[in-house]
């Protein structure tokens, strides 16, 4: 029987966690009234005159502030997909914010991983419960499911990074599903984001419920759909030989 892993070793593995969840905490409370569309639309002047002279650098620090907003959980997640169509438009803005927003979730998992993660794997495998059944069942199908989940953010984005962590998915398949999972969503935001000129110049505010209109909301289920659909072929497959 293997002895466990001494305490020093444990809290040098979970400090990345623990800072994540001190700064998010912090950064509630500190940045909540700052990283908001109102910011964004009271400061554009500023921020458009600072891209045309300093382009590279604003893009750099544009997707360097929306990693650390994915990774310690700040508040102004959407304003940050505002901005970035707003500032760079639907291309690159897209781009930049679908590969921040991967990059930090990214990040999480690591942190997550490298503190719970592998220990907790572990003990779900050893376990014989219905947890268990439940964790074999996404691992079985990790990439359909993780994708749904991301195409129907029906769970927050933070948990969405935290999940599968905890049950052992690979990084490759979490960044990849990731990444295209959150490209609908992420383009009809970025997308809002770069009309906001209009908005703007109509002293209105963006409307952000677009994603549950129908013409919007149909796609994206059908999506999630069909990016199960491999399991659900399985499924019958499975059915149809037991029968």
């Amino acid at each position: 029987m293997s002895s466990p892993p001494p305490l020093k070793s444990t809290f040098r593995q979970r400090l990345p966690v623990v800072i994540i969840v001190m700064v998010a905490i912090i950064g509630a409370v500190v940045l909540r009234e700052h990283l908001t569309f109102e910011t964004l639309r009271d400061n554009r002047a500023v921020l458009i005159a600072y891209r045309d002279a300093h382009y590279l650098l604003t893009a750099s620090l544009f997707v360097l502030g929306y990693i650390a907003i994915v990774t310690f959980s700040l508040p102004g997640a959407t304003a940050a997909t505002l901005t970035g169509g707003f500032l760079f438009g639907v291309f690159p803005g897209a781009f930049f914010n679908l590969t921040a927003a991967t990059i930090g979730a990214v990040l999480i998992f690591l942190a997550v991983r490298a503190g719970f993660g592998r220990a907790m794997a572990a003990r779900i495998d050893a376990s014989d419960g219905r947890i268990k059944r439940i964790t074999q069942a996404i691992r079985e199908n990790e990439v359909p499911v993780l994708l749904s989940l991301r195409f129907m953010p029906i769970l927050p984005f933070f948990v969405m990074n935290v999940i599968p962590a905890l049950i052992g998915v690979r990084l490759s398949v979490f960044a990849a599903t990731t990444f295209f999972g959150i490209m609908p969503g992420g383009f009809i935001y970025t997308w809002v984001g770069a009309g906001l000129g209009e908005v703007f110049a109509r002293d209105e505010t963006p409307d952000m419920g677009i994603i549950f209109e129908p013409h919007i909301l149909g796609p994206l289920l059908g999506l999630a759909a069909l990016s199960l659909l491999p399991v659900i072929v399985r499924a019958v497959r499975g059915n149809g030989g037991a029968a």
